[in-house]
């Protein structure tokens, strides 16, 4: 795996071969990173990166600047190579929380200007994943949800989806808490 833009671009970072977690493609990433650099000052960005797996996406926040990044991972395996490769990286902005996602979003105060879920595709209760972060105060006044999902998912019934991309077969659906 390698990371696609920023500061740290091209540089890799690759997992053990029997490493549980599915990376977003490089592909996905470019696309999803295209759109959000559209909008976002990324220097300006407190980021929360849940189901962290690789910590792919939390580099590439790093990469680009962002200001902070929780990333929270469960698996100790995925929370140990992410903090291994943020520290093989020389990245400082990135906390890695090792935590069960629903704990951590049901206890949290802090507040983020995106939020970034990748959760396992076959995961149960997917299709509530929105709802139940955008129901908690852990957005800025502006703030995004990102939720990476495969295209058995759809969230057009939800007010505050603003867009929908597809990349392969790696489906991004953005929302904001205010609309």
């Amino acid at each position: 795996m390698r990371i696609v833009g920023g500061s740290l671009r091209g540089r890799r970072f690759d997992p053990p071969k029997n490493f549980g977690a599915r990376p977003t493609t490089d592909f996905a990433k470019e696309g999803l990173f295209d759109v959000l650099s559209n909008y976002f000052d990324f220097e300006e960005l407190t980021v929360l990166d849940l189901f962290s797996g690789t910590g792919s996406i939390s580099l590439e926040f790093a990469s680009r600047g962002a200001r902070h990044i929780d990333a929270v991972e469960k698996i100790y395996a995925h929370q140990k190579f992410i903090k291994d490769s943020a520290l093989r990286l020389g990245v400082t902005s990135i906390s890695v929380i090792r935590q069960d996602v629903f704990s951590f979003i049901s206890r949290s105060t802090c507040r983020y200007g995106l939020i970034f879920a990748d959760p396992p595709y076959d995961m149960e209760g997917i299709n509530t994943l929105p709802e139940l972060i955008l129901s908690k105060d852990l957005l800025d006044e502006d703030g995004w949800l990102v939720v990476e999902h495969s295209d058995r998912y759809s969230f057009s019934g939800l007010k505050q989806l603003i867009d929908h991309r597809r990349y392969g077969s790696v489906n991004f659906s953005f929302f904001r808490k205010n609309i």
